[in-house]
């Protein structure tokens, strides 16, 4: 992969995202056996999600920055996910706004190739992101942190640290070398809920020519059963300042995904974009926003 400026933002957040799986890395004296097993259960349920077909889902994401937030509606189908922007800044959008999305639609709609593109876009990210999960058992060490109440039942808690073993075979791998934190594990459903990551040194990649991210940037992120057993992230937020090409950049972001709804299997990314101009997954008409 070639890193460059819009791409290490995606980086660091396919890499966060696969996280949830990195803890089944070898074990600890302060581990109690009950808790290595718990994490390689949840690590297993981590890998077989990331590997293996989802329910498609409609939902809502509100992306959001210090001075700026989107919202959009969303439906994942056959061709890949297609999207329609429903509001700025937590509100509907003016009528040119509106034209321009509807156009944009159109445009879509009327150019498979378009679509194709994305979804071989999002294939890709899937793809890299699915690489870097699978090395994470060796690029991270764990320690048992305690129990306390959960959602649904107790949640256990672990730290995590860097391997000083782990040598990164690219630069989507490097930021594993210092990352520490903790996750939070729900026990009875053994999924990750919760992690945590603080950068504890700065990360270069490519020599500090294509970019670099700086120690104490952090990230937050969160999983939740949506429905019928079914795991998605719910909440990521993240806050990195470093260098990319020779510019100073500051990464302050947060995506909160909610109002999941199951869709066909066989939906095609046309039949989505008919059903995002007529409700939204609540069942507010377009025409009422």
């Amino acid at each position: 992969m070639n890193v460059k400026l819009k791409s290490v933002r995606s980086v660091l957040f396919l890499i966060l995202a696969s996280l949830p799986a990195f803890a089944a890395t070898g074990g600890s004296a302060a581990n109690p056996p009950q808790g290595n097993a718990l994490v390689k259960r949840a690590l297993a349920a981590e890998v077989s999600n990331a590997e293996n077909p989802q329910q498609p889902m409609r939902y809502k994401l509100r992306k959001s920055s210090p001075h700026f937030s989107s919202t959009k509606d969303i439906f994942e189908t056959k061709d890949g996910a297609v999207a329609r922007l429903v509001a700025i800044n937590d509100r509907p959008l003016d009528p040119d706004d509106e034209q321009k999305e509807q156009a944009r639609l159109d445009r879509l709609m009327l150019d498979p190739t378009r679509q194709r593109h994305r979804k071989q876009a999002q294939d890709a990210d899937s793809n890299r992101a699915l690489k870097i999960l699978r090395v994470l058992p060796e690029a991270f060490k764990y320690s048992y942190a305690g129990s306390e109440p959960g959602p649904s039942g107790r949640v256990e808690k672990f730290d995590f640290e860097p391997n000083p073993q782990f040598d990164p075979p690219d630069l989507e791998t490097r930021v594993l070398t210092e990352m520490k934190g903790q996750l939070w594990i729900d026990a009875s459903q053994e999924r990750v809920i919760r992690l945590e990551g603080h950068l504890q040194d700065d990360v270069d990649f490519g020599w500090g020519i294509l970019g670099r991210l700086n120690k104490g940037g952090w990230i937050l992120l969160e999983q939740a059963d949506v429905g019928d057993r079914q795991w998605r992230i719910v909440h990521f937020k993240m806050n990195m300042s470093g260098r990319v090409v020779f510019k100073n950049k500051v990464f302050d972001t947060a995506e909160d995904q909610s109002q999941f709804v199951p869709v066909a299997a066989g939906l095609s990314y046309q039949q989505a974009i008919q059903e995002l101009r007529k409700t939204s997954p609540e069942g507010t008409s377009n025409s009422a926003r």
